[in-house]
């Protein structure tokens, strides 16, 4: 652009130094009688004219720059009802980004433990209190049983019999995440016809605010009614606690649901195309779990890493088959008998990997869905048409969850077919049509300003010499 630029500013130049030539010939020699004068006289009006031609090229190019800068900024606000406003817009999205991906960075630094808690199963009552912090040489129990409801909502599925369970876990003080998801995937009861039902599972925070913290989440659940919380800490290591809890919840208050499914609080869930397989007519109604299957998985003995499992609480080198964490299916006859199980099986703190312990103890296989690329991992990018596919997929932020769930939801087909391509490409050759009669704008707009420079040119020098000059035909 800028070496375009400055060949356009050499021509016009040049077209100046024409003009300054045309007018120096044409005065030497189509003056009026009136003008004739000796020839040193003339010398000097013409060495006078050439030291004044450079002013008024620095003159021009001045003008010309303002022009141009005026030209562009009339096509910018031209374009749409933002204006402006649309540049600004994109250079947030870009810094929002960069925010994002610096604080995701951080989030995955400051998630690795410095320690490790043990985790043991025992049949005493819990005394832990509400606000406990946590403690690394603490044995913390694992059996369900030990722990007590401080929010059950036992009436959820007394007046109701869902189809579909969501539980989601989630952080006592990540009010985001739950928001977001009330707006998107977790605000629909009625999917493809079937009823769905939406909680969070909590546990217990530690720390100076955890009194404060628990009177929003008391606040939070009698304006929305979709909170579960036991009496646990709430920390990823405890995370096959929570999970237990949240079985132990659904065999106790809501045993009638068909199926439940157990998903984070990052996920973005296509909930119809989630109903539209479990109401296929092969999909089995008992002994039921499902989801992205890992398979012969090692066990990390990296005592840095994040999922590090020492041997005394899993001596063996793998993992039985298990589902991802992040989101698994499992028809609702199986949470009784997880709890039941789990109280004959060491628990440790990977918790997609200790279910898959509990099935392996039941001797029940997991099943892979009928379409296994529809549970996905993560994502590099949005594709309209991939989020209509798919039932599952991690995300960085609650913005991108409410950005895509909206985009999904517009009217118009996610997918270019052979029925709407057509029109899809009508479209295009309409937006080629208007870009191109931008530029035509433009150009127009250009070339009138060139016109008024040239005005401008020719009355400065009429103001200056009193000369008049021969207009180019080639501008007008």
């Amino acid at each position: 652009m800028l070496r375009h630029n400055g060949e356009l500013l050499v021509l016009l130049e040049r077209w100046f130094d024409v003009r300054m030539d045309a007018m120096t010939t044409d005065h030497q020699g189509s003056a009026p009688e009136e003008w004739e004068e000796p020839e040193h006289r003339r010398a000097q009006m013409k060495m006078a004219f050439q030291r004044s031609k450079p002013i008024f090229k620095h003159c021009f190019t001045i003008l010309l720059l303002l022009c141009l800068l005026l030209t562009i900024f009339c096509y910018v606000v031209s374009r749409g009802p933002q204006g402006p406003n649309s540049l600004l817009l994109l250079h947030k999205h870009y810094q929002r980004f960069f925010n994002r991906s610096d604080t995701a960075q951080h989030q995955q630094a400051a998630a690795q433990p410095t320690n490790l808690t043990l985790i043991e199963r025992s049949t005493a009552p819990s005394s832990e209190p509400l606000t406990a912090p946590p403690n690394s040489t603490e044995y913390h129990l694992a059996y369900p049983r030990n722990h007590r409801f401080i929010m059950d909502n036992a009436e959820a599925c007394k007046t109701r019999t869902p189809f579909l369970v969501l539980m989601v876990p989630v952080a006592p003080h990540n009010l985001e995440a739950r928001d977001a998801i009330r707006q998107t995937w977790g605000n629909q009861s009625v999917v493809q016809g079937e009823e769905v039902l939406t909680l969070f599972m909590l546990g217990i925070t530690a720390g100076d605010d955890a009194e404060q913290v628990q009177d929003r989440i008391k606040q939070e659940n009698l304006k929305h009614g979709d909170l579960i919380q036991s009496n646990f800490l709430d920390s990823y290591l405890n995370l096959t606690i929570k999970t237990m809890v949240i079985m132990d919840w659904l065999a106790t208050y809501c045993s009638t649901a068909a199926y439940s499914m157990k998903i984070d609080s990052d996920m973005f869930l296509n909930i119809d195309n989630l109903v539209i397989m479990l109401k296929k007519p092969d999909i089995p109604k008992g002994d039921y779990l499902t989801g992205m299957l890992m398979i012969d998985r090692p066990v990390v003995r990296s005592h840095g890493s994040k999922w590090y499992v020492p041997e005394e609480l899993f001596p063996e080198s793998t993992y039985p088959p298990y589902t991802l964490g992040m989101g698994y299916v499992f028809s609702n006859d199986l949470p009784g008998r997880l709890v039941e199980t789990s109280k004959s099986i060491k628990p440790f703190n990977i918790e997609d990997a200790y279910i898959g312990m509990c099935m392996r103890k039941l001797g029940i296989a997991l099943t892979s869905p009928p379409d296994p690329s529809q549970f996905r991992a993560y994502n590099t990018r949005y594709d309209r048409c991939e989020y209509s596919r798919i039932i599952t997929y991690i995300l960085g932020t609650s913005e991108e969850l409410i950005k895509y769930w909206t985009d999904l939801k517009k009217p118009e087909p996610p997918c270019i077919t052979r029925e709407n391509e057509v029109e899809q490409v009508q479209k295009e050759i309409k937006r080629e049509d208007v870009k191109h009669s931008n530029l035509d704008f433009l150009l127009l707009l250009t070339i009138k300003t060139m016109v008024i420079l040239d005005w401008l040119l020719h009355s400065v020098v009429m103001g200056i010499t009193g000369w008049e000059i021969k207009k180019p035909q080639l501008l007008y």
